[in-house]
């Protein structure tokens, strides 16, 4: 079943794999004073670091060290900076300024190289059309030489639909789609706003209509979901995905497939 999961206020946000009862993605998100550090042990996990506001320090113990990473004020304001690392070895991240961080983790074997993610590196794609409009920035796409981890943001302006038309990815059926695990971290501008994220399969085992407010995470395992902004508010999430395959193809609902259809024959729907 999707699962919705609130910020307590009680300290970092962390979530594993085991958590969320499937097999690869694990996620936390730490706030940081200026001067405060932490560190992990990868492991079996690759991580993508994902500075969401203030400027930071990362090392990593079989890597490398990169300082200075961050910059933008809110994830509003700007796509982000970020470091990519390999499963093994520890992490260590020190603030040079208050901020917050997100770790998008997913279980890994695979030997590989860090990378450094810089904004101008990352495409920024328009998506969708009329109200369904919003922008994609493309973080961790398929030919990232990562083993499973994908990671997108997508900001949604006031009063338009988001991940729509409602689609899935819960099947190995390529070229169509894939098998991925998926998280979405929900922010709002201003912090009061809120959105709504359904989360549904064809049997209806799954049918939830979610009233989504800011720091807000779901969880979606399997099934169809979409998101609507509530109007006056401009709605952020970072998505995390993972699976076998590094691509990201999924399908429509079917009802809803004209709409997509429309959009690139060039129509307004």
């Amino acid at each position: 079943m999707s699962t919705l999961l609130r910020p307590t206020g009680a300290g970092p946000y962390r979530l594993t794999p085991a958590d969320a009862g499937w097999k690869y993605i694990g996620f936390e998100v730490r706030d940081l004073r200026q001067g405060e550090s932490f560190a992990c042990d990868l492991g079996g996990r690759e991580v993508a670091i994902i500075v969401l506001s203030g400027v930071f320090d990362v090392r990593h113990g079989a890597g490398g060290e990169w300082p200075g990473v961050g910059g933008r004020a809110n994830v509003f304001e700007a796509s982000p900076h970020g470091v990519y690392l390999p499963a093994g070895g520890r992490v260590s991240i020190l603030a040079r300024s208050a901020g917050q961080v997100a770790l998008c983790f997913a279980r890994s074997d695979a030997a590989g190289e860090p990378v450094r993610i810089l904004p101008d590196a990352i495409e920024v794609e328009t998506r969708g059309g009329g109200n369904a409009t919003r922008r994609i920035r493309h973080v961790i796409p398929p030919e990232f030489p990562a083993q499973r981890l994908l990671v997108v943001e997508v900001l949604t302006p006031s009063g338009n639909w988001s991940s729509y038309p409602p689609h899935k990815h819960d099947v190995d059926a390529l070229p169509g789609e894939v098998e991925l695990e998926e998280i979405y971290y929900h922010r709002q501008l201003p912090a009061n706003g809120f959105a709504f994220q359904r989360v549904y399969t064809d049997d209806r085992a799954i049918d939830e209509t979610m009233t989504i407010h800011d720091g807000d995470v779901v969880l979606v395992p399997r099934g169809y979901h979409v998101v609507a902004q509530a109007h006056g508010y401009e709605g952020y999430y970072l998505n995390i995905l993972a699976g076998d395959r590094r691509s990201m193809a999924a399908s429509d609902d079917a009802p809803y497939r004209w709409i997509r259809e429309r959009w690139s024959a060039g129509g307004t729907a």
